[in-house]
């Protein structure tokens, strides 16, 4: 019947009809590329899909140029800001350049969004808790992982491709309140971290990237707000040797070890100089010497920030001038995208340093696959929500949390506690039955949560009470129920320490103790507790609990960082043992009286006359834990089954005679390709429980005056069953590790015996020049 209507129907009637559906699919298919994502180019778009930008077989250099070119000047200036403005005429629609993706997806950043199919993403344990695993493979892993969140968040219009993060900042003052965010006050670790999270976040497509990370902040950002004194605001004085060799090294690694995507300069100034508006730094440094493959974005306001705050320049023209010419090619806000035509009209600028800001942003994209197509068809097109939140992810949420662990203190030994004779246990603490403290800061929204109440319940009969109405601990009227149930059960873990009240960004803190009455509280439940008592802390930052290392009623401390959302498996299955902890401390542990007539302005990392130098390089006094700290619930013994004991240096032809000084040679005149040592160690396990040992290795190069007390030059994560024996070989390269840094910035390799640490065990090895390079076992 349908058919023979249609078949009688009049002429007009058949046009009406025809014209209708025509105008269905115009309308759908408007809406469809609408709906496409940012930067897609159609291939069914007569009006795009021969422009060669859209060519994926063209070279990208082509692309990048053909798409420069077809740009008008009002386009191109509000495309190099963090909200890129649409040019609909070829096919471009708007992009979110700002997400975040610390150790999890975040909705920091307003380029990630979380509902619908994407109601949360794996929250993985906040960055200095994983940092304590010193665990490259898990650090690549977990941005792998949330890699491949990204990717499926973006696939489902969710989220962006350009993520900045990690944070690679240098934990210099234990006060920081952004400390938490970083791999730890280590040079080499933060490196380390820097360029395996990176790896992880880009993925191995070689010039194609999965994600493009980005490492801020650069540089000697590592102060948000200290009395009186904000980030906005500063100038950090830094001598050429501790930029050479504290603040530039976690960043060449992220460069150029990571091959990262992108770098973000900080909002304070560097001697005088912002650093968004330095071209020593950005255009010399990042990309002169470290061959940057990708863009230099500011932190957000920093440009206006230079101006309106620090009133760097007169007007607002010369500082877009001065940013863009410094090497500057993304705005993290607005104002680039206002001032940046009038400083091309008033002479301040050139359209072709626009254009250069433009190709380094365009081929990120590029090499994101932004201009290839509909992500279905990319190469990461088949991830989506099943991929996010994954029972792997999870798992891999409670492994990192578990591997971060820090086992301070273990008296008797009271840990792990036993199923059999705890049967009941108290536990007690602010931070006891606590779950968005456990992700920390720079976090999303996350699968689900288990807190330690939740953990310890898994194994044992849980009394709780709080103690605390929170971590500030002002008052003690809860500290009756707390003592009470202490009495009761056959063991009392507290779960003390800080959260995002205490430090976080744009707070720092002024005192390294417990907050409010913690202190006093954890001392009383002590007292009271028939059973053993475990104190767990939670916090990004070191606290000084010398008081619970004193005390022998406190019989175990239990450091957690943030531990992500599944913190409360993690910490239950170390205190039952079975987990077997082996994280160290990233950082070290000072005492409070650290602080006297420390400022936190003082960027200086080797003491001096009443200032008494920063982190365990340089520092000697006393300390409540230091850099390395960690104790299992086995035994490791390690033995050196090979190393050389004398190296000889190498020197280029023409410097053979003249690059000796003051019995150190310039790196610059060594021939350094090759030159590595080779340790071999057997590492045993000699306790009753399988476990993991962090082989670390510290140079103690000759006496000098700018040289560090000791360096981390190489480590290595073992995992071993009981009663197990295995080998390592750690390769350390002599330029890179074995040299330290003049007051004039010169990296030099000190000639004399050189000491090398493992745990217990010392080597020495002489280091000589030579003019052809020899090496004697």
């Amino acid at each position: 019947m349908a058919s023979t209507a249609a078949t009688n129907a009049a002429p007009g009637a058949t046009f009406t009809v025809l014209f209708l559906l025509s105008l269905f699919f115009t309308l759908a298919l408007f809406h469809a590329v609408e709906a496409r994502p940012p930067f897609a180019c159609d291939p069914v778009d007569v009006g795009n899909r021969n422009f060669v930008f859209c060519r994926t077989e063209s070279p990208m250099k082509d692309r990048v140029r053909d798409l420069i070119g077809r740009l008008t000047l009002p386009e191109k200036v509000k495309l190099i800001g963090n909200s890129a403005v649409p040019v609909p005429r070829l096919g471009i629609q708007g992009y979110e350049w700002w997400s975040e993706a610390l150790h999890g997806m975040s909705n920091v950043g307003p380029g990630t969004r979380f509902g619908g199919k994407f109601p949360g993403a794996t929250s993985f344990p906040q960055v200095i808790t994983t940092a304590a695993s010193f665990n490259e493979s898990l650090w690549e892993e977990i941005g792998r992982v949330v890699s491949d969140e990204a990717r499926a968040m973006y696939n489902g219009g969710m989220a962006g491709l350009t993520y900045w993060s990690p944070n690679v900042n240098i934990f210099r003052d234990p006060r920081w309140g952004r400390g938490q965010e970083t791999p730890g006050e280590d040079p080499l670790l933060t490196g380390k971290y820097a360029a395996s999270y990176v790896r992880g976040l880009q993925g191995d497509g070689g010039d194609r990237l999965k994600v493009a990370a980005c490492c801020k902040h650069y540089t000697a950002y590592d102060l948000d707000n200290w009395n009186g004194v904000d980030r906005f605001h500063f100038n950090a004085k830094v001598s050429k040797q501790d930029m050479e060799d504290t603040f530039d090294v976690p960043f060449r690694a992220c460069v150029v070890e990571g091959k990262v995507a992108s770098v973000m300069c900080s909002y304070n100034q560097l001697n005088g100089i912002p650093t968004c508006a330095n071209p020593l730094i950005l255009r010399n440094t990042i990309r002169g010497e470290w061959h940057l493959n990708g863009y230099i974005v500011s932190d957000c306001d920093s440009v206006r920030v230079f101006y309106d705050s620090q009133h760097y320049t007169s007007t607002p023209e010369e500082a877009a001038a001065d940013a863009i010419r410094a090497g500057l090619d993304l705005d993290c806000g607005a104002f680039l995208g206002v001032h940046t035509e009038d400083a091309i009209r008033r002479g301040l600028l050139k359209e072709a340093d626009v254009d250069n800001a433009l190709a380094n942003t365009l081929a990120v994209q590029m090499r994101l696959g932004m201009f290839d197509g509909e992500p279905s068809a990319q190469f990461y097109g088949h991830l989506g929500p099943q991929d996010v939140c994954s029972s792997a992810h999870q798992e891999l949420a409670v492994e990192a949390a578990r591997q971060g662990l820090v086992l301070l203190k273990n008296r008797g030994p009271t840990l792990p506690l036993s199923r059999v004779r705890h049967l009941t246990v108290a536990v007690i603490g602010p931070n006891s039955d606590v779950t968005v403290t456990m992700i920390g800061n720079y976090a999303g929204i996350a699968c689900g949560y288990t807190t330690p109440l939740q953990g310890i319940g898994r194994y044992a009969r849980t009394i709780h009470q709080q103690g605390c109405a929170d971590v500030a601990c002002k008052t003690d009227r809860l500290f009756g129920p707390a003592i009470v149930t202490a009495r009761q059960a056959d063991a009392v873990v507290l779960v003390m320490g800080l959260d995002q009240s205490i430090e976080a960004e744009f707070r720092d803190r002024s005192v390294l103790l417990l907050p409010g009455r913690q202190q006093e509280l954890v001392s009383k439940v002590a007292v009271a507790s028939k059973g053993p008592t475990v104190l767990v802390l939670m916090s990004g930052g070191p606290v000084d609990v010398s008081f619970a290392k004193r005390d022998p009623r406190i019989a175990a401390i239990l450091w957690a960082g943030y531990p992500g959302q599944a913190g409360g498996i993690a910490i239950a299955d170390v205190l039952f043992g079975t987990a077997n902890p082996g994280g160290k401390l990233p950082m070290t542990w000072y005492p409070q009286d650290y602080l006297n007539n420390l400022p936190m302005t003082n960027m200086a990392m080797r003491p001096s006359k009443g200032y008494p130098g920063r982190t365990y390089r340089f520092y000697q006094g006393p300390v409540v834990y230091p850099f390395g700290h960690g104790l299992s619930y086995t035994k490791f013994v390690h033995t050196i089954t090979a190393a050389p004991t004398a190296v000889a240096i190498p020197l280029t032809g023409r410097r053979a005679n003249t690059t000796i000084s003051g019995k150190a040679i310039r790196v610059t005149h060594a021939r350094c390709s090759q030159l590595s040592i080779l340790l071999q160690l057997d590492i045993r396990n000699m306790g009753p429980e399988d476990g993991s040992q962090t082989l670390m290795v510290f140079s103690l190069p000759p006496a000098a005056q700018w040289a560090p007390h000791k360096q981390l030059v190489a480590f290595e994560k073992v995992h071993l069953p009981a009663g197990a024996t295995q080998r390592v070989s750690i390769s350390i390269h002599v330029c890179k590790h074995l040299s330290v840094v003049d007051r004039n910035g010169i990296r030099r390799i000190p000639l004399g015996q050189h000491g090398l640490h493992i745990g217990s065990l010392k080597h020495s090895i002489s280091l000589h020049a030579a003019t052809l390079g020899v090496v004697k076992s």
